[in-house]
């Protein structure tokens, strides 16, 4: 694992300088975008229409930030990550066509996203859940908002940042992903548990249910989910 300061405007080198698991800092002006502002920016570019903004190359943030209005602009209170697993197929579109370079967010996304992410290059930056006062202190500024008409948290805000992070690479420009990674090491350690404790893992105990054949032992071979069951209730 690496840490790494990510300065916008981001280039393609330094985001395929990247892996999964690697630590990085966001410096620079990034925007927020969400539900309604990614169906809004998504429209206008099927039909040809301009925006307000640019993401060439810089960095979006599945954020519904908290701002209130002050004498002198604009002061963000509440800067927390939304879950991104829902953006996954409008970011999938947009990625390319923008020139993202860097999406920041919370939680998985889907597998639709690392195909463009494997050939723009572009990464997923994962922030830390309930920590959105402490992710406000690292907005310097709000430089402009667009879309007001959306709703405070809705609106595509631009912020200018500091060092926003830590951000964890949550997938990389080569398709690799902690989530995989950690599925993997889980799937293995649980059906090592199931053979133990004499659990048929063809019930689905665990969230992500995978089929009997795709558990495997520590030596890397199938488990029979009902031989092993048969085994040992005879046992």
């Amino acid at each position: 694992m690496k840490t790494r300061e990510l300065n916008v405007p981001i280039s393609e080198q330094t985001v395929r300088s990247l892996a999964a698991g690697d630590l990085v800092f966001v410096n620079g002006t990034i925007y927020t975008l969400r539900d309604s502002a990614y169906e809004r920016t998504l429209t206008s570019l099927r039909e040809g229409k301009s925006l307000p903004f640019s993401f060439k190359n810089t960095a979006i943030w599945h954020c519904g930030p908290i701002v209130r209005k002050t004498d002198s602009g604009w002061q963000v209170t509440a800067a927390g990550s939304t879950t991104s697993s829902r953006f996954t197929q409008p970011a999938a579109e947009l990625l390319p066509k923008m020139g993202i370079r860097a999406i920041i967010g919370k939680g998985l996304m889907g597998d639709e996203i690392l195909a463009p992410m494997r050939r723009w290059g572009a990464c997923y930056l994962m922030t830390t859940g309930g920590a959105a006062a402490y992710y406000s202190r690292q907005i310097a500024r709000v430089v402009d908002v667009h879309w007001l008409d959306l709703g405070m948290p809705a609106a595509v805000w631009v912020f200018s940042v500091e060092r926003l992070g830590p951000l964890l690479v949550g997938i990389d420009s080569q398709g690799r992903s902690v989530f995989e990674s950690v599925r993997s090491a889980a799937q293995e350690n649980i059906a090592v548990v199931f053979e133990k404790l004499g659990i048929d893992p063809s019930h689905e105990y665990v969230w992500w249910p995978r089929p009997p054949s795709r558990f495997k032992d520590r030596n890397g071979r199938s488990v029979n989910a009902s031989a092993t069951h048969a085994r040992i209730s005879k046992s």
